[in-house]
């Protein structure tokens, strides 16, 4: 059967129990040796000292004298009863030695606890004490293991000639029986850091279990390792805000659709174009820990994740020159809140598709109306030869030459000499047409060179002859109308295209100028919260903004008009998107300088006063 691996933060527990445990019981270890070392010190000195007491006591001086004097040494039982023993019993009663052992000069007992042991030779060593040395010691003698002390017996009135010595020792079991009644707060005190230790290792136990979301090292280890390859694998942007509100995740695709450069971008980089960020930014790239409060990302993405914020919301908003969907969803685990996961998705290449798609859908309907209308003029060339009216038939052929097969409603056409555009500006009237509103094209109006750029002009020019024709049916005017003045500049790496539109709305109403170019504004359906949902309102004029600056021009608001007209004049630049027949579009961004005064049109600015 295999075995039952324990959890890390078992082990973990069980390794911090381990160490509090080898700690405590070698902290107590030292502690009562240091205290067992202390006692029996204490008890050698005390030894010396009773030793020394006995030894200068004059009857123990005079009595060994006059022993050691003596040929020989005197029988146990006179010495059992001679004075010396009882001078020696007497101390070691009185303080609880041991033994209190005397010698003459040879090392034989003159005194000793066991009478038996009177006249014997001592059974420790006596000859450091006999020439004359106070020495300590601890060993084992015939009353077994004891911490002592030898000093030497001087005869009466000298200091220099030895005649004995004075042994005295305390019982090692004695100094047992202190360290244990010493030792019972040092083991109160173990237990009690013991007991401290568990509680703490517990508690940190349960810490990281917490931290780490009850997942194993190999788990996080994975985790980091798959982390790290589906956020830099995929294209979708990817942010993760903590529940304190700190920036965890901002991975690099996320940095790329929102226009934010890298750390090794220059302002003047691919990265960096078209963006707004400058040089002093590219320190603070690296927001993981960053207040997302406080992070320099579009308010509609901080929006979607406040409290009241739906969880499957989504909103399209321009960022980077790009026309990006984000929505935001709650991460948890199980019942905790980890914060929130936004997602971005690029729609750009979605919406120029669906501009484009607009745009093809607008010719196809002029061509239709065109067939129909060229068939009718068949139909009447038809006739004139039936009924052999030749003349007329020819003079008919003169006139739609000169106009052409289909006559746009759109005035003085002939000044686009780009095919593209008067198609295009052709479908259009046809639109406004429909809506009631006539498209003309001001006096001012010259292009001479050819689009090279058609998708990037049709997002912007249409873009803006549907907001002016929808501010001219909106308007209180009786006559609605819209005028368009384009002209080109000629230029090295591309000729610059400037556009008027003026219309005979009400005007921006109030309205600063550069509030209109915020993405999510728009005057078709108010939004309570401000955020463009997902169905392209309040993306037109940010968007087209974003595509004229990206190429190194711009969108602005020449006049904001008035209630009853005339309304706004809008004007675009757009570097690079004009040139000869057979030059090639541009690779990308000219960044040309905008063009002076002297060039700008601004005909349509000024006519505009005389349909008040």
């Amino acid at each position: 059967m295999p075995r039952l691996a324990l959890r890390f933060s078992t082990q973990t527990l069980l390794l911090q129990l381990g160490v509090v445990l080898l700690v405590v019981l070698l902290s107590g270890s030292v502690h009562a040796w240091l205290v067992y070392g202390r006692i029996g010190a204490e008890a050698e000195n005390q030894a010396l000292t009773l030793a020394r007491t006995v030894a200068s006591d004059p009857v123990i001086r005079a009595q060994v004298q006059a022993i050691s004097n003596e040929p020989g040494t005197p029988p146990p039982g006179v010495l059992a009863t001679g004075p010396i023993q009882a001078a020696a019993e007497a101390a070691r009663s009185r303080t609880g030695a041991l033994f209190v052992v005397v010698t003459d000069e040879t090392g034989l007992r003159l005194a000793h606890p066991d009478l038996v042991r009177l006249g014997e030779r001592v059974s420790t060593d006596p000859s450091d004490a006999l020439s004359g040395k106070e020495v300590t010691t601890r060993n084992t003698g015939t009353l077994g293991p004891s911490a002592g002390a030898k000093v030497p017996v001087f005869a009466p009135g000298s200091v220099a000639t030895v005649v004995g010595e004075v042994s005295v020792g305390y019982s090692m079991e004695s100094l047992g029986q202190s360290l244990a009644e010493d030792i019972v707060p040092i083991a109160l005190t173990a237990a009690g850091s013991l007991i401290a230790g568990v509680l703490a290792s517990f508690l940190l136990r349960r810490r990281l279990q917490r931290l780490t979301l009850g997942l194993e090292p190999e788990e996080i280890s994975t985790l980091v390792h798959d982390q790290v390859a589906v956020l830099q694998g995929v294209d979708d942007g990817v942010i993760g805000i903590s529940a304190d509100g700190r920036i965890t995740v901002f991975n690099a695709a996320a940095r790329r659709l929102l226009g934010i450069p890298q750390a090794s971008d220059t302002p003047g980089s691919p990265t960096a174009a078209g963006s707004d960020w400058s040089g002093a930014d590219l320190a603070g790239t690296d927001w993981t820990g960053t207040d997302w409060e406080n992070a320099a990302v579009p308010a509609q993405l901080k929006a979607l994740t406040q409290p009241s914020a739906h969880d499957a919301e989504a909103v399209e908003i321009v960022a980077g020159g790009r026309v990006l969907v984000a929505n935001a969803r709650k991460a948890l685990h199980r019942k905790e809140d980890l914060g929130w996961v936004v997602m971005l998705r690029d729609r750009t290449e979605l919406q120029q598709l669906t501009r484009q798609l607009d745009a093809v859908g607008t010719m196809s309907a002029a061509l239709r109306a065109q067939r129909h209308e060229f068939a009718n003029q068949l139909h009447t060339i038809a006739g004139f030869l039936s009924i052999g009216q030749h003349g007329q038939a020819k003079d008919y052929l003169a006139r739609i030459s000169a106009t052409g097969p289909l006559k746009f409603p759109v005035q003085q056409a002939e000044l686009l000499q780009d095919p593209y555009l008067q198609a295009f500006v052709g479908a259009k009237s046809v639109e406004a047409d429909e809506r009631g509103v006539a498209l003309r094209i001001g006096p001012e109006t010259l292009v001479r060179e050819h689009v090279t750029e058609p998708q990037d002009v049709t997002t912007v020019l249409g873009n803006l002859i549907d907001n002016a024709v929808n501010a001219a049916v909106a308007g209180s005017s009786t006559q609605r109308w819209v005028e368009l003045e384009l002209l080109d500049e000629p230029g090295p790496d591309g000729g610059t295209l400037h556009i008027v539109v003026a219309d005979s709305g009400d005007g921006l109403g109030g309205v600063e100028p550069e509030r209109v170019f915020v993405e999510g504004f728009t005057t078709a359906e108010p939004a309570e919260s401000g955020i463009a949902k997902a169905g392209g309102q309040g993306l037109g004029l940010a968007l087209v903004r974003q595509l004229a600056r990206r190429r190194g021009g711009d969108v602005r608001v020449l006049d904001p008009g008035s209630p009853g007209g005339p309304g706004a004049v809008f004007m675009a630049t757009m570097p690079g998107v004009t040139g000869s027949p057979g030059d090639a579009p541009p690779a990308g961004p000219s960044g040309a300088a905008e063009p002076s005064g002297a060039a700008e049109p601004s005909a349509a600015a000024e006519r505009k006063e005389g349909h008040q």
